[in-house]
């Protein structure tokens, strides 16, 4: 079989400016020189749609053309009238990520019969399988299985067990099925229509074990993402699979296979069987060369892993991903003779603006309406007041209100909560993380709330996840190292250097905890210790300067009590030292509504940053950094550290110079 020549490049040049609903519709070159033993299978793949059915921003409390399923449905229509023969399917994390996920799971609840908005949703869109993403168990099993039970699609996943693990995969008793074998009538380049047989099999992060111990301890378990494919895959071969499909909840990590990896996808498209991937979790569109450039194993271009078709396509339905492949007869089955792959968007930028490539899809946007007005309803309601705006611009750079006012609220839920304790005599001190700070959610995602009313939409915008929260108790060495591991978002600087990049982009931002209670300096001279993922990389180096509790130097062996959530208590983000054995207290409330019951018990909050962290001076040495060009607004109020106006950055961001 000769490969058809430059495929993908071919598509781009002809998809650049088209709108997907435009009438043209550009076959995909397999659909048209296909032959007579040959077809073209379109597959394509919503993934990581965290309840965002509607274009909406349910913290903005607007539209937001960057996201929704009644977008991504629109050009679903389109891509699939470019192919030949097409089937689609759901990657995972879409019951949790917005206040329209909280309002069914808190309010409204879903009984017996109830189907969920989601699942009304996709119902009306065609899907052939899905399976599960980690967010998925946020709000329960009994929630999570309610809500499948509406689907018309099944749901796949292969490593989620009840109970132990069985010394063999096959033998692990499931909670859903491991695979479903999917008979696809196609018709071929000649127009004489086959059967194919298409198997579909899932995989979850074993990590939500850790993540959502609380509804999971003691009911379930998982397998390794790779044993568990090692184990079925050639049960669907044997079954007469065809073609064999992942659908990976995991992303693309390249440091090395390990044991119950998070990221596993290279090294899941080294089983024998599987003839494609479908990837999600990192909230990444692959393929796109920016980011996988020069690893082994991946091709970023072509969008393959270890040679086999791989996409990934963003989040909130901000893309659809595609993966084209040209199979052939072989002895009465078909097989894989080439492939391409993209991820289509539903947007772009124009000189800064956010401009929408489709409309909505009438029948998506009908089926939720009534859920949609009524969490509007939900989100407006208020709960008290703050003296202060509320804004997380600066939260990267500079003590911030955003996550202050969370500490304030953990720490004073902690102390009530632990006043009659063994542990009542410890300094309390308490952990939060910017979780809107731009990044890869566009130069809009961050949080704004104004001076005056504070409702429901703005906690959920101040704390995006249902975390519970959880107390740990660490020595001030463990402290140190904690804000050790938080310093590693920043680049080293060296003296005298002029508007050096200040922020580690890959670094995630939920992962920069500050610690309120104790003051710090942090020195950006010095290497970083420890890297994203946790690991040593500088064991030597010391960051964080002048660690102080109450005007002292803290003492390595003193004992605190640190407030902080599920994912950090529970080894999230793998910060030295912090894991289930630290863990003091399991609270029965999530971070969210300690939150909100901290606003209504103060009836009116003063967030205003307490400054208790800053950079070491370094003279004549500046650094910038981007973020959201309403920052502007607010650069007077920062005081720890001078700030100035950069200009322009790229993709609708604003830059920053500070003065160190």
């Amino acid at each position: 079989m000769t490969r058809l020549p430059d495929i993908n490049s071919t598509r781009r040049s002809l998809l650049k400016g088209m709108a997907a609903t435009s009438a043209l519709v550009v076959l995909h070159p397999f659909a048209v020189h296909a032959a007579a033993n040959q077809a073209h299978l379109r597959i394509m793949e919503t993934t990581d749609i965290h309840v965002a059915v509607y274009p909406y921003d349910y913290y903005a409390d607007a539209r937001d053309d960057k996201l929704g399923l009644s977008r991504t449905a629109t050009i679903i229509d389109t891509i699939r009238a470019e192919a030949g023969n097409s089937m689609l399917i759901d990657n995972g994390d879409f019951l949790q990520g917005n206040p329209l996920g909280d309002f069914i799971a808190y309010e409204r609840g879903m009984k017996d019969g109830d189907i969920h908005p989601v699942i009304k949703a996709m119902n009306t869109l065609g899907y052939d399988c899905g399976t599960l993403g980690n967010h998925e168990f946020n709000y329960g099993l009994d929630f999570l299985f309610n809500t499948t039970k509406g689907a018309n699609f099944p749901y796949v996943c292969a490593n989620l067990t009840k109970g132990q693990l069985a010394a063999d995969g096959r033998q692990d008793e499931l909670f859903i099925k491991p695979y479903v074998i999917v008979e696809k009538t196609i018709t071929d380049g000649a127009g004489a229509q086959h059967k194919v047989k298409v198997g579909f099999i899932g995989f979850v992060p074993p990590q939500i074990m850790v993540w959502d111990s609380k509804n999971l301890e003691g009911k379930a378990n998982t397998r390794d993402i790779v044993q568990a494919a090692r184990a079925w895959v050639p049960q669907m071969k044997e079954e007469g699979a065809d073609i064999v499909i992942a659908l990976s909840h995991s992303g693309i990590d390249a440091t090395g296979e390990k044991e119950r990896m998070e990221n596993a996808s290279l090294y899941l498209a080294g089983v024998d069987g599987i003839d494609a991937i479908f990837t999600g979790h990192q909230h990444l569109v692959f393929p796109g060369p920016k980011t996988w450039d020069g690893i082994a194993g991946v091709d970023p271009v072509k969008g393959a892993l270890q040679g086999k078709p791989t996409v990934m396509g963003g989040f909130w339905g901000s893309h659809l991903g595609l993966i084209d492949l040209l199979i052939e007869q072989d002895g009465g089955k078909w097989k894989v003779v080439d492939f391409t792959t993209e991820a289509r968007g539903i947007y772009h930028r124009d000189d800064r603006k956010v401009v929408a490539d489709v409309a909505d899809k009438p029948e998506v946007l009908a089926a939720v309406k009534e859920e949609h007005e009524a969490t509007l309803a939900y989100i407006r309601r208020p709960v008290g007041k703050t003296s202060a705006p509320l804004y997380s611009y600066f939260a990267l750079v500079a003590d911030d209100p955003s996550v202050q006012i969370v500490s304030q609220a953990q720490t004073w839920y902690v102390r009530d909560l632990m006043k009659n304790s063994e542990y009542s005599d410890l300094p309390i001190l308490s952990a939060a993380a910017p979780f809107k700070a731009g990044g890869r959610g566009g130069a809009e995602y961050y949080t704004n709330v104004p001076v005056g009313d504070v409702a429901i939409k703005n906690v959920a915008d101040l704390y995006l996840y249902p975390n519970t929260l959880r107390a740990v108790v660490i020595t001030g060495d463990q402290v140190k190292n904690w804000l050790e591991m938080s310093a590693g978002i920043f680049n080293q600087v060296e003296a005298s250097t002029r508007d050096a990049e200040l922020i580690n982009t890959a670094f995630p931002s939920y992962n920069f905890d500050v610690i309120d209670g104790v003051t710090y300096e942090i020195d950006l001279s010095q290497k970083p210790r420890y890297d994203k993922d946790g690991n040593v990389v500088n064991a030597g180096s010391s960051r964080i300067k002048n660690l102080s509790f109450d005007g002292k130097p803290v003492d390595p062996a003193q004992k605190f009590l640190v407030a902080t959530n599920n994912y950090r208590a529970g080894g999230g983000g793998n910060f030295p030292d912090i894991k289930d054995d630290k863990v003091v207290l399991v609270a029965p409330d999530t971070n969210r509504d300690v939150l909100v019951r901290f606003i209504i018990q103060q009836g009116t909050i003063n967030p205003s940053a307490d400054a208790n962290w800053k950079f070491s001076a370094m003279p004549g040495t500046t650094v910038v950094f981007e973020t959201g060009p309403k920052a502007r607004e607010f650069i007077g109020d920062v005081k720890s550290v001078k700030i100035e106006d950069a200009g322009e950055g790229a993709e609708g961001f604003a830059k920053f110079r500070i003065a160190l």
